[in-house]
């Protein structure tokens, strides 16, 4: 993408975003906003979820996936490359795995999680801000107004820009971690980090005990995304790849420091992830894992290569115990990589029918 572009279109073209999406959210979470608080003080810390999981067999696998052909297929397949002596056995440092984060590995609905942070955001630096009072989108988001956002996306893009730039990546990285310590999704009043999916935590799990490198691929931030990966997924932050802001380099008060500025300089969505792999991987996956048009060229990239290869599509079809959709949604919307994973062979997951449980018991540590 061209990085000269101004700040307000760059935040236009973060990953499947649209105000639509925003004015959805808004619609849904009500006037107030839940799940959009204002950040607790620095020393509060998201807890993790994550725990390593011990050695077991595959009939003992992934106990949360039913028995049905998407984790047959799942245990096949890694048993397959993983078997010395198979004629699909691939050497460890070639066993990689790649995964979508929105949707694929935590919930996505009724707003990318990363999008209530930067609302939020905006809220707390609005007293920062007196000349926003003026600004019809400020006016717009406050008074939850969706038809005046839809008419002022440029406007409420540059407050996002602003609101989220200007700050070291340490002081981000902090912001980070106690808006997720506190804040909670609309719906299931749940922290974030406790909508990611049990079924999601024992494939990573059971794929590491067999070798695997596992990675995180998405349309979202790096910088949003590596404050809390290892806590809640066992991936450290140098596996997660993702859309990337400009950072500067500068010394402040007689202190190096790495400064944010408001502008997109990668976009790690559709066809930009197989290059983001490119970069930071070096290697083609062998399995990847997805769960929207986002993510067809990474499937498409993945299963083009040499060799045992396995895309996955994980589809939201469970509206009782989390949402459905899929083709129409403005959200993760899955339709061309439905019909592709048809045509293709990929697997299909079904929440509803192939997950006995969808996100950790809560409490559960």
């Amino acid at each position: 993408m061209d990085v000269s572009t101004s700040a307000s279109h760059q935040w236009l073209r973060l990953p499947r975003t649209a105000l639509a999406v925003i004015a959805m959210a808004l619609a849904f979470a009500g006037a107030g906003l839940p799940g959009c608080t204002t950040a607790p003080p620095a020393s509060t810390a998201a807890q993790p979820s994550y725990a390593p999981a011990p050695q077991v067999s595959a009939a003992e696998a992934l106990p949360s996936w039913r028995d049905g052909a998407s984790r047959q297929a799942l245990l096949k397949f890694i048993g397959d490359v993983t078997r010395p002596g198979s004629p699909n056995f691939v050497p460890p440092e070639q066993r990689v795995a790649v995964f979508d984060n929105d949707g694929t590995l935590w919930s996505e609905q009724p707003l990318y999680f990363q999008f209530f942070f930067l609302l939020d955001q905006v809220r707390a630096a609005a007293p920062q801000h007196p000349e926003w009072r003026n600004n019809p989108a400020f006016k717009a988001l406050m008074a939850n107004d969706m038809q005046g956002l839809m008419r002022n996306e440029k406007q409420l893009a540059g407050l996002i820009a602003t609101a989220n730039s200007g700050m070291t990546v340490d002081e981000y990285d902090r912001t980070i971690r106690d808006w997720l310590a506190t804040s909670r999704h609309p719906k299931f009043n749940r922290l974030y980090t406790e909508l990611v999916y049990q079924p999601q935590l024992e494939l990573l799990a059971y794929l590491r005990a067999n070798g695997f490198k596992t990675y995180i691929v998405s349309g979202g931030t790096i910088e949003f995304m590596r404050p809390w990966s290892q806590a809640v997924y066992g991936i450290p932050p140098e596996q997660v790849i993702g859309s990337s802001q400009v950072v500067r380099y500068l010394v402040r008060d007689g202190e190096p420091v790495l400064v944010r500025d408001p502008k997109l300089e990668f976009v790690d969505d559709g066809p930009g992830k197989p290059v983001g792999i490119y970069r930071h991987i070096g290697r083609r996956p062998i399995l990847a894992v997805g769960n929207s048009d986002g993510d067809l060229q990474m499937l498409e990239y993945t299963t083009g290569g040499d060799g045992p290869r396995m895309g996955v599509l994980v589809h939201h079809d469970d509206a009782e115990r989390e949402f459905a959709y899929d083709r129409q949604s403005k959200v993760g919307k899955l339709d061309k990589a439905l019909d592709a994973a048809r045509a293709k062979g990929w697997t299909v997951v079904s929440m509803k029918q192939d997950w006995q449980q969808v996100y950790p018991t809560a409490g559960a540590k």
